[in-house]
């Protein structure tokens, strides 16, 4: 460790299959820079002293809110709508929500880049440039995301999504695995992308959309 490094404690929200893997992220960035000491998981779905992968689960959303030291905080869960509920019970000031990237990550200039707090880009992401990524967004494996794109908060890209330039994505939008998005095109709030599908026209709000070229079912 380099002197002076400020070492910060960190905990994982969310203690399934992707907290997993977002301890796992946390442990390679500190294979390069150690910035994170990882005190365990919180989780209401598993008791207390429960081991993940040799961490604790430290206990549920009210453990959390009554955490006595500053903790920074990254929320482990893959549905947007379930994200921003739990997010909208936390109380406590002492959290804090970094951003996480994966040492793989290629990145733009950080002057041309926006990406807001509790925000996760995952290994073998590439980020270009004149972005804007909101709050507590998951970009999960190998995704792409072009020139001049904005992306609200709380959305979730399931590993290999490929979001082509000038794409608009509204909040809490979840596209699953190596779901696409042409040029210019803009994708609802609330909106489901289908596993492989490709957006070729703008899909409304609140809209389930699935298929190549993909084709709107149904209002979630």
């Amino acid at each position: 460790m380099s002197i002076g490094m400020e070492v910060n404690p960190i905990a994982v929200f969310g203690a399934g299959g992707f907290g997993m893997e977002v301890a796992m992220l946390i442990e390679q960035i500190n294979a390069v820079a150690p910035i994170w000491r990882m005190e365990g998981f919180f989780d209401d779905g598993l008791p207390q002293g429960t081991q993940v992968n040799g961490w604790p689960v430290l206990g549920g959303l009210e453990a959390l809110n009554g955490w006595a030291t500053s903790l920074a905080v990254v929320f482990a869960l893959g549905m947007p709508a379930v994200k921003r509920a739990v997010i909208r019970k936390v109380r406590n000031p002492r959290l804090s929500f970094p951003v996480l990237v994966h040492p793989t990550v290629i990145r733009g200039n950080p002057a041309h880049l926006s990406i807001g707090e509790g925000t996760i880009l995952c290994a073998g992401v590439i980020v270009t440039t004149n972005i804007a990524i909101g709050r507590h967004v998951i970009v999960n494996l190998a995704c792409t995301i072009g020139h001049q794109v904005v992306i609200g908060d709380y959305c979730a890209f399931m590993p290999g999504c490929n979001v082509s330039g000038e794409v608009t994505v509204g909040e809490g939008s979840f596209w699953g695995t190596g779901a696409k998005a042409i040029n210019g095109k803009r994708i609802g709030a609330h909106t489901k992308i289908g596993a492989g599908a490709v957006a070729i026209t703008d899909i409304p709000d609140q809209a389930t959309a699935v298929g190549v070229p993909a084709r709107v079912l149904l209002p979630r």
